[in-house]
């Protein structure tokens, strides 16, 4: 389903940092029972949110009628963070947090998406990203089976 117009995408700031974190922490139970039990409260996620991926990423928001419904991170070529509050799935929000992400990464994007996650990656993929590498599972701390895909503006690795 496309986005109907009503969704902005807006560079984050300190003060998204603790809707981030629900988003984040909502998503991933949500979408990914897969993993391991969280073990990081709200408080702790929102102030990683803060002084890690703010400082360090390019961050946007997706905001819908006053509320931020998703963000992108990225750092740079590698989007290290794509999430979405579980309703607002499915309704091409990710994918104009993607198309931001493309447009400030001319030569391509890499990520990491779990193998499990069969979802993102049919996202991804539907998206012109394709497989670069598997492993299994020693490169993230959730130490869970990944891939590594890319999206190239010209369709080269």
């Amino acid at each position: 389903m496309a986005d109907d117009g009503m969704t902005e995408i807006s560079p984050a700031d300190a003060a998204d940092a603790a809707v981030i974190a629900r988003i984040h922490l909502t998503s991933r139970v949500a979408t990914m029972p897969y993993l391991p039990p969280q073990t990081r409260g709200h408080d702790e996620v929102a102030r990683w949110i803060e002084d890690v991926v703010l400082p360090s990423c390019r961050t946007w928001v997706a905001v819908r009628a006053g509320e931020v419904v998703g963000y992108a991170a990225l750092e740079g070529d590698m989007l290290e963070h794509l999430y979405l509050r579980p309703e607002a799935r499915r309704r091409g929000i990710g994918t104009l947090l993607l198309d931001q992400v493309r447009r400030h990464s001319p030569d391509g994007v890499s990520l990491r998406v779990f193998q499990q996650n069969t979802d993102a990656r049919a996202f991804y993929e539907l998206h012109g990203f394709t497989v670069l590498d598997t492993n299994d599972g020693r490169r993230n701390m959730e130490n869970l089976p990944d891939m590594t895909l890319r999206w190239s503006p010209d369709g080269a690795r």
